[in-house]
């Protein structure tokens, strides 16, 4: 009786975890930037996402140049790892530079709709353009710092000074959150 129950509640816990956010939320090819690069992606429903290079508004429209990574189970790039190319994807509007600005993360809905040729350096990249659907702007990571207790005594344990820890080195290490948009300030009355 039980067992299925528990069953149904893991699950749905399970479940929980990894949502996609719901703009973002479909079914899409498993086709990435360099894939459409090399061609045959014209017309290619895609979700793609990575960090912002350079967001360039322009008169109907604003482009958002993207060093391309892979997505995680929420939809979100992933941190580190190799690049799976560039894309610019470009949507109708105008979009704060300031806030889409470079390192933030993105994800991308749309279609792929031709090239555009940009200088990275002096070599001429060919980034596969896509006509955006939705784009979905990420929160910024909070930092993790590791640091040890300034009011650590190397000399007095947890047990008086013949306790475990006699050295700095010994000391528990803390980890100290910091939030990558600190709050603002109160407002005075």
């Amino acid at each position: 009786m039980w067992k299925p129950i528990a069953i149904v509640a893991a699950a749905l816990a399970l479940g929980a975890c990894a949502t996609i956010p719901q703009p973002l939320a479909g079914d899409y090819p498993a086709t990435t930037p360099d894939a459409a690069h090399a061609g045959g992606a014209e017309g290619t429903r895609v979700r793609w996402g990575g960090e912002i290079i350079l967001t360039q508004p322009e008169q109907q429209q604003t482009c958002f140049y993207v060093l391309s990574h892979a997505l995680d189970s929420q939809a979100r790039p992933k941190e580190g790892g190799a690049s799976a190319g560039r894309f610019v994807a470009c949507k109708d509007g105008f979009y704060e530079p300031e806030e889409f600005a470079r390192g933030r993360e993105i994800t991308v809905t749309g279609t792929v709709h031709g090239t555009v040729t940009r200088k990275v350096g002096e070599y001429d990249y060919t980034y596969p353009r896509v006509v955006a659907d939705t784009v979905y702007l990420w929160a910024k990571r909070p930092r993790y710092i590791y640091a040890r207790d300034p009011f650590y005594d190397p000399f007095w344990g947890p047990w008086g000074p013949w306790g475990p820890w006699y050295g700095p080195y010994w000391a528990p290490p803390r980890v100290i959150v910091v939030p990558q948009n600190p709050p603002p300030p109160p407002k005075k009355n």
